[in-house]
Parts: structure tokens; C-alpha cells; sequence
């Protein structure tokens, strides 16, 4: 990214804009379940419904379950979606008009909510889908890692054996969620293999992303959340974890959040990578709000990775976004509720866990939002530390 960029993605505070109506004091609270959320599960619903009932409380508004078409309820509703709204007129026959209205975020495009915005086409006659903008990789184009989003076989090929001149790719379905599905591959014979394997349908439809493969990265997360008249900003890092299988998986969060904005965040005078990832991610915000009409969010969580290129030089880029409920919510909340109850307090330092298999003894202090039995998983707890020294 270049000085200039950095200069212009750190002016500015708020990201995310939250008008008078934001404090609302009637109404109710009530969870929105998208029927295309493909990868939505039984443990993410529940720990949905608990982390609405949560903002419920912290708006001081009635939680009533799922929504249901027709039914009557107090007025006005906010809604906690299992996802990003992607059409904007049934965002607004629901009432949502703002990102006071939901805890989660409206695009004008189903395309957008997922990691095919991140990349350009390979040519620019290559297929893309109605509402694709070229602009959009031209503006965060010091913000990513180098690769190519393709909506064909062919393009996906050509921008493959593009890469491959480069080093190693990793190839990443779009719609999935914490690295499933991802596969490196070194040589045109695996690329090959891997894009014979892909559905011509979901390809076609959704995407896919081929991007430079980085060796011993870390993932930061940046972000923000609004609800109600609270503002929380933040940075930190995932880090993984071991499945029944052995297979590494989402382990959790280590937050460290402030009240208020971006320029709340900076003035804690983070680490240069730290500082980058902040600055790459608001860029990347940014530029989806100028590039595509009709976006708004509440909560915004951007993943930014730090490593070693394939010639070995350092790297670091947004790789997703996410406009939903996500990983990290637990620990965003319990800081908003920090806030809540300690007007004086302005940092917090959270962190998100996720156990797979018996959680043991929990530390004094663990707040579960979920615990049980998952299909396919087995027995998975979520909780969230507040560190009492920050």
C-alpha cells in the first residue's frame, strides 16, 4: 500500500454511521434465519438466539424468537440475521433501513457479502455477474493479496497457471466460512484437478478465489460493532484449534477493544503490522461503501493476514469480510456490555474461546454462550474471558 493510500485510509473516524433513532426504546428484538445461509449449523443458530437475546438486553427491548411473517410485534423491530442481507428490497419491506435496524449488515448484491469482491477478473471480458464492479479491485488493490476471483472454468484456469508462475495458490470457495474447503496447489496438474473437481453450477453462480498461497501467516481481525448508543472498535487475532478428527479449526478470538471508533483504536498506538491491518481493512471498507450502492452495517469484521509471499517477502492483505454475526461476537458484546455498566471504562481486552471435546474446568469468569452436542462435531462449549487488568 502506498504512503498516500495509508494516509487516506487512517482519516475519517466512524466507519459505520448510526443516527439519532439508534437509541430506540420500543420495539423488539427478533433473529432472522436466511434459508441460503449454506453453512449455517445447529450450534450457530443457538448461539445466535444467545447473543440476541444479549443485545436485547443491552438495548432494553423484549427478545421474541425467530421472526414470523404476519405476526404482529411492537414496533420498531431490529433484527439479528443468521447473515448479510443481499437484497435490499426485502431489507426494506422489513424495515431495515439503516444499520440501526439490524445487528449485521445490507448489500445490494448477494456477490458481495462473500470473498469475490476481494479480487479482479482475470481479463476484462471475463464472466462476472450483474453488479460487478472493476472499481472496486482498483481501489483496494493495496489492501489484498495478489490474486483473481473467476465465475468460469476457463477463467479460473487462466488465472491458476497465472499465479503458479508466482509460486504456490491456494484456491478458496467463496460462501465457506473458516477456511473449509481451501486447497494449495503447486503445479498446473493439481490446479487441473482441483477446478475439474469444482461444480459448474456453484462456480458459475458464486465464484471462486485464487490468491498467492502465504507461508506462517497471522490472521488479525479488525472491527467494529454499534448497537444501540454504544460503540465498540477493535484489532486482534484468531488462533486455531483441534477437532475430534485432528483437523485444525476456528478456536477463538484474543480482542483488544476500545469505546468508540477507529480513531480510538489508533490512539492506543498498536504495533506497525497491527497498524497496517487497521489501515488495510478500513481501506477495504471503504471502498465497498463508494463501489457498492446501497451497503450498510452495524457490524463489520474484516480478516487480515501477515505472512510470507511466495518469493518469500512479507505480505499482508484483507482476505474476507464479514457484515453478520461471527466468530468474534461474543467477545464484542461482552465489551458493549462492559461499557454499559462502566461508563468510565474505555478498553477492554476479551477473548473468544471455542473447545472441541471436554472443556475441563472452565477459568473463573467463563461466559458460555454455547455448550452441547453438535452433529458431526461432538461436544463443542464457546465462551468468553474478560481480562480484569484492562
Amino acid at each position: 500500500m502506498t504512503r498516500d493510500a495509508l494516509h487516506v485510509a487512517a482519516v475519517g473516524d466512524p466507519v459505520v454511521s448510526v443516527g439519532a433513532s439508534a437509541a430506540q426504546h420500543d420495539g423488539c428484538v427478533v433473529t432472522l434465519s436466511r434459508d441460503d445461509h449454506a453453512y449455517a449449523s445447529v450450534h450457530e443458530c443457538a448461539t445466535r438466539l444467545a447473543f440476541a437475546e444479549r443485545i436485547a438486553a443491552l438495548k432494553g427491548l423484549d427478545f421474541r424468537g425467530e421472526y414470523v411473517p404476519g405476526e404482529s410485534y411492537e414496533r420498531p423491530l431490529y433484527f439479528v440475521p443468521s447473515d448479510t442481507l443481499s437484497d435490499t428490497r426485502e431489507a426494506q419491506s422489513l424495515g431495515i433501513t439503516g444499520p440501526h435496524d439490524l445487528f449485521g449488515g445490507v448489500v445490494p448484491h448477494p456477490f458481495v457479502l462473500t470473498k469475490a469482491i476481494t479480487h479482479p477478473l482475470v481479463q476484462p471480458d471475463a464472466a462476472c455477474p450483474v453488479g460487478w464492479s472493476n472499481e472496486f479491485a482498483a481501489h483496494v488493490a493495496g489492501a489484498v493479496l495478489t490474486g483473481f476471483t473467476a465465475f468460469s472454468r476457463d477463467d479460473a484456469r487462466a488465472a491458476g497457471c497465472a499465479l503458479l508462475r508466482l509460486g504456490a495458490v491456494r484456491i478458496k470457495p467463496v460462501r465457506a466460512t473458516g477456511g473449509r474447503g481451501q486447497r494449495v496447489v503447486t503445479d498446473a496438474e493439481a490446479l487441473l484437478q482441483c477446478l475439474a473437481e469444482m461444480d459448474e453450477a456453484e462456480l458459475s453462480a458464486h465464484g471462486v478465489v485464487l490468491e498467492e498461497n502465504l507461508t506462517d501467516p497471522v490472521t488479525f481481525s479488525v472491527g467494529q460493532v454499534v448497537v444501540g448508543g454504544l460503540t465498540a472498535t477493535y484489532h486482534g487475532t484468531q488462533y486455531l484449534t483441534r477437532d475430534r478428527r485432528g483437523n485444525e479449526v476456528y478456536g477463538g478470538s484474543d480482542l483488544w477493544l476500545v469505546r468508540g471508533g477507529f480513531d480510538a483504536l489508533l490512539a492506543t498506538r498498536p504495533p506497525f503490522d497491527v497498524r497496517l491491518a487497521i489501515d488495510q481493512a478500513r481501506l477495504y471498507h471503504d471502498a465497498v461503501a463508494e463501489c457498492f450502492p446501497g451497503f450498510f452495517t452495524s457490524r463489520l469484521n474484516y480478516d487480515v493476514a501477515r505472512g510470507r509471499g511466495p518469493l518469500g517477502q512479507w505480505r499482508s492483505g484483507v482476505l474476507e469480510q464479514s457484515w453478520r454475526v461471527g466468530g468474534a461476537t461474543g467477545a464484542e458484546l461482552a465489551a458493549l456490555e462492559l461499557f454499559h455498566r462502566r461508563p468510565e471504562r474505555d478498553r477492554v481486552h476479551a477473548r473468544c474461546v471455542e473447545v472441541h471435546g471436554d472443556p475441563g474446568a472452565l477459568p473463573p469468569g467463563a461466559l458460555v454462550y454455547y455448550e452441547g452436542e453438535v452433529p458431526d462435531v461432538g461436544r463443542l462449549t464457546k465462551y468468553t474471558l474478560i481480562d480484569p487488568a484492562c
